[in-house]
């Protein structure tokens, strides 16, 4: 009896299951929809403004008005506001007023070169930046290959312990350092390069930082994001540049806003989606002809451009 009624449900379910597929047809075929499986937050990398040298404050009462989720800050920025007589206590008090929060930080200790000396001092004044940061509620700090740029030959398999340690520190501070790629550099300008480390560091927090602009800088294939999982990338540089000049002339100041060059936001973009998850995209730009505008209006195309660029690709 027990295996007639089995028998009967597994017929039964078989038959609304081929049901189903066999409903009427309504004459209309529905336009494929792109499913969103990632959370995008817009932030605004502090560099965007920072011909207009307005202070950290002012950048981030900018960015809140804008209408941006966060604020990706430079470490110098903030340590010049602390020369000035500014606290961390009164900053963090400001910050949450304001109702945004505080991404990620751009540092430049050199932690990866193959100089012992200098990696030590590296390490105390990450040290120092990860507790000031984590003071304002900032959970990451951007990790580029700081002191690495000029010759080629980096042993990426020493450069992996070496991350390993910053996010060894990272852990004691509760700050990520994420490992970026600088496509000007003589190592680490390659995603694979980058990649690499991540994995060779065995650390369960490493983190990649890409950028549109460097991936292409440093010849980077974007298919290169499709094999990242979706958590090994919280923030990604969004920006864009044009078709001149070319690769090899190419430099930070001719970034443009996303949409506005020849670059591939929306497959970037897409690929990020579809990785999942949360994603920090932030927009980064070294732009002159930008640092010459009125700041609030800067930071409202950027993150209306931004906006565009994620409803046309997702």
């Amino acid at each position: 009896m027990t295996q007639t009624i089995s028998r009967r449900k597994v017929l039964a379910g078989m038959g609304a299951t081929l049901g189903t597929c066999f409903l009427p047809s309504t004459g209309h075929s529905a336009a494929p929809v792109k499913p969103k499986k990632t959370e995008f937050k817009y932030c605004l990398n502090t560099s965007t403004l920072r011909g207009q040298k307005l202070g950290i404050v002012k950048e981030l009462e900018t960015a809140a008005k804008a209408g941006f989720d966060g604020v990706e800050i430079w470490i110098n920025s903030l340590e010049e506001y602390m020369k000035g007589g500014g606290t961390l206590k009164d900053l963090k008090s400001r910050i949450d007023d304001l109702g945004i929060t505080i991404e990620d930080a751009i540092g430049f200790a050199q932690w990866i070169v193959d100089d012992e000396t200098v990696r030590k001092q590296a390490l105390a004044q990450l040290e120092k930046e990860m507790d000031m940061l984590a003071q304002i509620g900032c959970m990451r700090i951007a990790a580029p290959p700081a002191g690495a740029t000029d010759k080629p030959g980096l042993d990426l398999t020493k450069a992996a312990e070496r991350y390993r340690t910053i996010l060894e520190l990272g852990d004691k501070t509760g700050v990520i350092p994420q490992l970026e790629v600088w496509g000007f550099s003589q190592n680490l300008n390659r995603l694979a390069q980058v990649a690499y480390i991540v994995i060779e560091s065995g650390h369960p927090k490493a983190r990649i930082l890409p950028d549109v602009y460097h991936l292409y800088k440093g010849g980077s294939s974007i298919e290169g994001l499709k094999v990242i999982s979706g958590q090994t990338i919280e923030v990604f540089h969004l920006n864009d540049y044009p078709a001149s000049p070319k690769q090899a002339e190419i430099d930070d100041s001719f970034r443009v806003y996303p949409g506005d060059g020849v670059g591939p936001v929306s497959q970037v973009l897409t690929y990020l989606n579809e990785a999942g998850g949360k994603k920090v995209l932030s927009l980064e730009l070294f732009n002159k002809d930008y640092w010459q505008q009125e700041p609030l209006k800067v930071a409202q195309t950027g993150l209306q451009k931004m906006k565009d660029a994620v409803a046309k690709a997702v």
